[in-house]
């Protein structure tokens, strides 16, 4: 099933791919950068964004697979429950802002405050991330396979940030940790499903809550 977006407008097309029965696989040709494409999906079905996607692709869903074949703008799998968002090139801001579960995917870099508040997904950049990526994220896993900027996991709270490059610098109360076998069998286990043949997992950087900002403490 295809969708083209040069004579259908985004409303009528969310619509299209929420009415869609599990199984179902829509490809939607000429997305020409637009926003909020394939946004609050609640069945397993997979769309194909086979372009450049605008703002917020694949937010707000659960159980479907999209699969943006371009580059996506801010908040690629913003607030994401479950299921799969992909994106083939490179990411804008707040990539995964809140998402809650699921996984998303970029092939290429992620700009600034990926991972942004993070709560419990799980978030794979093939390349680089900018800077403050891991903000305020409180549960979930980031494996990024390039470098970070600065600020990485300023305010972390219960996630964890792996990174196979180099860290630019640490944000507040972030700090790196030794690597436990669990966590060189869930690195392998990731690049392995997602073909991230780049990635050693016994030569990746963990990076953790120091949990000084858990409780105020005495003046």
């Amino acid at each position: 099933m295809d969708i083209d977006l040069s004579t259908t407008d985004v409303r009528t097309t969310n619509a299209a791919l929420r009415a869609l029965p599990a199984g179902t696989t829509a490809r939607l040709v000429n997305p020409a950068g637009k926003h909020n494409l394939a946004v609050g999906l609640t069945e397993p079905i997979t769309v194909e964004i086979d372009g450049t996607a605008g703002y917020y692709a694949g937010g707000l869903g659960k159980n479907a697979t999209v699969l943006v074949r371009g580059t996506a703008g801010w908040g690629a799998g913003e607030n994401l429950m479950s299921g799969l968002v992909q994106v083939d090139g490179d990411a804008s801001q707040s990539l995964a802002a809140s998402a809650h579960g699921g996984t998303i995917v970029v092939r290429g870099d992620a700009s600034l405050r990926a991972g942004i508040s993070l709560k419990g997904a799980t978030v794979l950049v093939g390349g680089d991330v900018g800077d403050h990526c891991g903000f305020m994220a409180q549960a979930g896993t980031i494996l990024i396979g390039g470098d970070a900027g600065r600020g990485l996991g300023d305010s972390l709270y219960e996630a964890v940030i792996y990174v196979a490059g180099k860290i630019k610098d640490l944000g507040a109360d972030a700090r790196i940790e030794d690597l436990t076998a669990e966590d060189v069998e869930l690195i392998a286990d990731l690049a392995k499903r997602h073909g991230f043949d780049h990635i050693d997992p016994e030569n990746v950087k963990r990076v953790a809550s120091a949990k000084q900002l858990y409780h105020w403490g005495s003046p």
